[in-house]
Formats: structure tokens, sequence, C-alpha cells
């Protein structure tokens, strides 16, 4: 058996790659990303990375969500990058592109219709009263 070439990526990285904050840490992140481009290196990002990320740009970087969504499908879409649950997060990012609801209550619609379930139990109505096909329940 070869050599694993695999690794999991943390949060960190891509914000420093994203908001180049740490010019010297965000070249360090590009070389990284150009091996994975050369596939000397498979890197792998669980979905979890993917809704802090969202978070930290909004909250510390104060991005927009139009400014958010193309830096997350570049992700999606880079060669060598794996994304766990990749349809579902693709998915995240299409309703918090359409919609007004924040990125993790995209995520639970997401994956809600994934699982092909049409209820969710909670106290946040608001952002999923408008969503055709799925029933909001009250414990």
């Amino acid at each position: 058996m070869g050599e694993d070439k695999r690794a999991v990526i943390d949060t960190n990285l891509l914000v420093r790659y994203l908001t180049e904050d740490d010019p010297a840490k965000a070249n360090e992140v590009k070389r990284l990303l150009l091996k994975a481009a050369q596939d000397e290196v498979r890197l792998l990002i669980p979905s979890v990375v993917i809704a802090e990320l969202v978070w930290v740009l909004q909250s510390f970087y104060r991005l927009e969500r139009n400014e958010i969504v193309p830096l997350l499908n570049a992700i999606l879409h880079t060669h060598g990058v794996e994304v766990s649950d990749k349809s579902v997060i693709s998915r995240s990012i299409a309703l918090y592109r359409e919609s007004t609801m924040d990125f993790i209550d995209a995520w639970i619609l997401a994956f809600a219709e994934e699982a092909e379930v049409c209820s969710i139990y909670t106290f946040d109505r608001k952002h999923f009263k408008s969503i055709d096909g799925i029933k909001m329940m009250h414990p």
C-alpha cells in the first residue's frame, strides 16, 4: 500500500488564504493548494470547516453573503480538494445565496432535503416558514 497523500484542512488555513490578512501564511496555503492541483496531496475539508469559515468571514471580516458565496463555490470546485457532504454543502450555499437565512439554517434545510425528510422541529420559524415542501413543527 502506498503513502497516504490525504490531509485535512483546518478553517484557519482557508481564512488566511481568502483574506490574505497574513501574506506569509496566505502564500503557504497557496503553495499547498498548488500541490493539490498537481495531485501531490489530496486535501479534505470537513463540512463543519465550511460552516466555521462562513461564520468567521461574516462576523470577524464583515463580508456580505454576495462576497462569501463565490469564495465557497471556488473551494468546492478546486482540483485536489474534497469537501465532505459536498451535495449538502452545495445546496446550503445555494439556499444561503437565495434567501435571508443564515448559513447554518441553510445547512439544516439542505440536510433535511438530502435525507428526504419533510419536517423540521424548530423554534426558528422565521427562516424556514417560506420553504415549500418542509413542514415546521414545534416540539
